[in-house]
């Protein structure tokens, strides 16, 4: 499958291999996406595919939205995404892609937004070490110095200090497929995946055999 498919995170949990170790895994729901539409050289001077994802009812989308899900054939989809690709002959407008589309035990790239902290100090944001926690320190959890006096007197971009958190895209590479459940949409990966329950996520294939 030369382009990405999007999901959902259902959770967490663990099974155990044949020698009693516990494997950490993801269950992750995925699909059906459609193809959208198709985006070619002669027209638009590259070649991509534009998959939805994610049905959902007619008065959450605008009238050019509804009219470009509509030319395409397909249901009211909330999510889309494009993605380049070398060859359009392959896909067609209105082509669903499932689970289907993977094999088990290939390996897989996750990408979502991480579960955002807001507004964090150093230890959460950094892992500094926290100050003396006797009755007489000062100095719990404060940044402490942030830079020299008067050379060169200001502080320097990038200093790690206070700030936000989380909320942000992050890829984990090379996880691979244990399970597949054709019936649910469903496939069970090795490893864990960014952000929460529900969390949207885009999988592709990874280049690792």
């Amino acid at each position: 499958m030369p382009i990405g498919m999007l999901g959902n995170k259902v959770g967490m949990t663990q099974i155990f291999d044949e020698n009693g170790l516990a494997i950490p895994i993801t269950i992750i729901k995925v699909g059906p996406c459609y193809v959208t539409q198709i985006k070619t050289k002669l027209n638009e001077g590259y070649n991509a595919i534009q998959i939805g994802y994610a049905k959902i009812a007619q008065k959450h989308l605008t009238k050019p939205e509804l009219g470009h899900l509509e030319k395409a054939n397909v249901p009211n989809l909330k999510h889309l995404v494009e993605y380049r690709v070398d060859n359009v002959d392959e896909f067609t407008l209105g082509q669903s892609l499932t689970v289907e589309n993977l094999e088990k035990g290939q390996f897989i790239n996750v990408s979502g937004k991480t579960i955002g902290h807001g507004f964090s100090g150093n230890q959460k944001r950094h892992n500094f070490k926290i100050g003396p926690m006797s009755h007489g320190s000062k100095n719990h959890r404060a940044p402490g110095s942030i830079g020299a006096g008067t050379s060169p007197g200001r502080v320097l971009p990038g200093k790690r200090m206070a700030g936000h958190y989380g909320n942000r895209k992050q890829t984990i590479k090379n996880l691979q497929i244990l399970e597949i459940d054709n019936e649910d949409s469903i496939i069970i990966v090795k490893g864990s995946v960014p952000g929460k329950v529900g969390n949207l996520l885009n999988i592709s294939i990874s280049s690792k055999k």
